[in-house]
């Protein structure tokens, strides 16, 4: 039987090495590993759990024994960039599949976004058409980077007032077309990031001063600033189920969310905008921080 120096035995190897973040994701995670593992190309599973107190994890251990997956339990909340850097230390495969716990993917979709890859070595990542649960296409699969000036375009609601200026376009293109083909595009969705592990090692891994949201715009980013391409496949589709969560839980994301904002705008722009123009935004992003905090307040106070 072959194996590497290390001792891996290689023609049991997976091709490809699917990095899960769970955070108290419940019966999803379950939903999410065994649409994984029935997959047509050799993969491995690997769940990073960040502290989860529901039943997560036990009903996967339960409903799952199969010795390509692997949990990491990291006893706390380290966010998503974190936890998938954690998992990526551990990946033996070829390509990587950052997936969120929420998603399921058919038996061929790793096979076939490998092909994909094959047939397009310049790209570094690729996303898919992600779809919600109604069948419909999910905004941010496939997007234009938020710049400082994209940013304030889509808070003055700008576009609605001119919609054929390419000045004033949106930042999701969910409503546009879909490609016949793969096509370039400046982000895709952090649910579902394919990567070639040559240009993740050129690239490098997530930036964990992000805690959640926004480490996705800040890869792709990179990826790009690296000569790296990044594609998204419209024949190739996953559902992405969106869970509600509590009014505490959804201010906390948000809190996150909005710093991430922040700190993607100063490491990527701060020096290509004037400073009056940058402190604008950043009051813009705290100022809907403070209307949405204000409307979670008011909405709790009703129901109490």
């Amino acid at each position: 039987m072959a194996s590497s120096e290390n001792g891996t035995d290689v023609q049991n190897a997976p091709l490809c090495s699917v990095i899960i973040v769970n955070f108290n994701a419940g019966k999803l995670l379950t939903d999410c590993v065994c649409s994984v593992l029935v997959a047509t190309t050799p993969v491995e599973v690997l769940v990073a759990d960040n502290g989860s107190s529901d039943d997560s994890l036990d009903r996967l251990r339960r409903q799952v024994s199969d010795a390509r997956l692997h949990v990491i339990e990291n006893h706390a909340n380290l966010g998503f960039a974190r936890g998938s850097n954690i998992a990526l230390a551990q990946a033996q495969g070829e390509y990587l599949l950052f997936l969120n716990p929420d998603c399921t993917i058919e038996a061929d979709t790793i096979e076939c976004m490998i092909e994909h890859s094959r047939k397009l070595p310049e790209a570094g990542m690729m996303g898919c058409l992600i779809r919600n649960e109604d069948g419909s296409e999910q905004a941010g699969a496939r997007r234009r980077v938020p710049t400082p000036w994209r940013a304030m375009v889509r808070f003055l609601g700008l576009t609605s007032l001119f919609p054929h200026s390419p000045r004033f376009r949106d930042l999701n293109m969910h409503e546009l077309p879909l490609p016949e083909k793969p096509v370039e595009v400046e982000a895709i969705s952090g649910a579902f990031m394919f990567v070639r592990r040559d240009a993740l090692e050129d690239v490098g891994p997530l930036d964990e001063g992000y805690f959640l949201h926004c480490e996705d715009l800040d890869w792709c980013m990179r990826f790009r600033q690296k000569g790296w391409k990044v594609m998204f496949v419209p024949d190739v589709e996953v559902v992405h189920a969106k869970g509600g969560c509590s009014t505490d839980r959804h201010l906390r994301v948000e809190w996150h969310k909005h710093c991430g904002m922040v700190r993607f705008y100063r490491k990527f722009f701060r020096y290509q905008y004037p400073l009056p123009f940058m402190l604008l935004i950043v009051c813009a992003v705290w100022g809907r921080f403070a209307l949405l905090a204000t409307g979670c307040t008011l909405k709790k106070f009703r129901q109490a």
